[in-house]
């Protein structure tokens, strides 16, 4: 077996470093404009666009928008664009291949100042040769930001996990534990890995994630914590969806797993949407992709007669803030929506108020 990375000491956790949970506030909100015509080809591209209008519009009105264009043609054309909430916008000329910021960005976290981690991107593992030159992308990032950064050495996609900010972190083993991501690491070293760089003292380990996904079952397709000890939990009532049984296990596995303080979990199901497919192929469409922004919470939706409902049970877990569905069937032609396209950078304390 090949040896383990070796770390780097001391590393964040014991400088007293942790991954906030992103219902925290917020500094702004990394993204990253879309182009790609293999990602979103012909029209689709057009209307992935157009999403993140809607996106950029509602996230400006609660916290800064950083996003990454190629070039000055580019920023100019996407700049005439904007209604309003101009002047919250940050353009950052950044060339990349693709719009996943939430895997291939910096990880922030959170101490006594605010810090980066930059964990390595292979393309989920290694299915796409293209896109890891967007690993690059993430550290600049990091860079721009001035933050102190660090780099663990593995392999991790922000997308697999989901914090609550006091210890506890969800993840699937389909996810972490592929042989295509680390196969040196056992799964005591991973947890190793999210202890020492994101805090995260607790493993919540679910099984797999929905049909359709390339990632390898990234949980933010599946279970997201919506307060410090709620989890709402995608499942499905059709016997005879593919993801019937997988959701419901983990759904089961969920409601018998407890905190980082030995309580139970409040588990609140969403009904997953109907099958949304494009020539003949599934494609992950999921409510748990939403993304918690400081002023709203972006939900993705698909005109789907199950929307009502998901927006209902947020509504309800996230009562100050407006939450907002977005119509997503021409960004998960990409195979994600709208929390794998988000990174936040949490609030640093110089930024506070109270």
């Amino acid at each position: 077996m090949e040896a383990s990375p070796i770390r780097t000491t001391p590393v964040p956790f014991g400088m007293g470093y942790r991954m906030p949970a992103e219902w925290q506030p917020h500094d702004s909100t990394w993204l990253t404009w879309p182009k790609d015509p293999i990602t979103f080809p012909g029209d689709a591209v057009k209307q992935a666009e157009l999403t993140y209008l809607q996106m950029i519009e509602a996230l400006s009105q609660g916290e800064r928008v950083d996003l990454l264009v190629d070039d000055q043609k580019t920023q100019n054309a996407v700049s005439r664009r904007f209604e309003s909430g101009k002047d919250n916008v940050v353009f950052h000329q950044i060339r990349t291949v693709d719009v996943w910021m939430r895997d291939y960005g910096p990880i922030f976290i959170k101490g006594a100042d605010l810090a980066a981690t930059k964990w390595k991107f292979n393309a989920w593992g290694d299915k796409y040769e293209e896109l890891k030159h967007d690993d690059e992308v993430g550290r600049q990032v990091a860079a721009y930001t001035g933050l102190r950064t660090f780099e663990p050495g593995i392999v991790l996609e922000g997308g697999s996990i989901d914090v609550n900010g006091l210890g506890s972190c969800i993840t699937t083993e389909q996810c972490l534990l592929n042989k295509n991501r680390n196969p040196q690491l056992r799964k005591k070293d991973i947890e190793a890995y999210l202890k020492d760089y994101l805090g995260a003292t607790h493993v919540l380990w679910l099984e797999k994630g929905v049909a359709g996904d390339d990632t390898d079952g990234h949980v933010d397709d599946i279970a997201r914590f919506v307060n410090p000890n709620t989890v709402v939990c995608m499942v499905e009532k059709d016997k005879n969806d593919e993801n019937y049984s997988v959701l419901n296990s983990n759904f089961e596995r969920l409601t018998k797993l407890r905190d980082q303080s030995g309580e139970k979990l409040t588990v609140l199901p969403i009904q997953m949407p109907g099958k949304v497919s494009i020539n003949g192929t599934r494609l992950p469409a999921s409510y748990a992709n939403f993304y918690i922004a400081n002023s709203a919470v972006l939900v993705p939706v698909f005109k789907d007669p199950n929307d009502r409902q998901a927006l209902e049970t947020l509504r309800s877990v996230f009562p100050q803030k407006k939450v907002i569905g977005i119509d997503c069937r021409a960004l998960v032609q990409g195979l994600g929506t709208i929390h794998c396209v988000t990174q936040q950078q949490p609030k640093s304390w110089k930024n506070m108020t109270y």
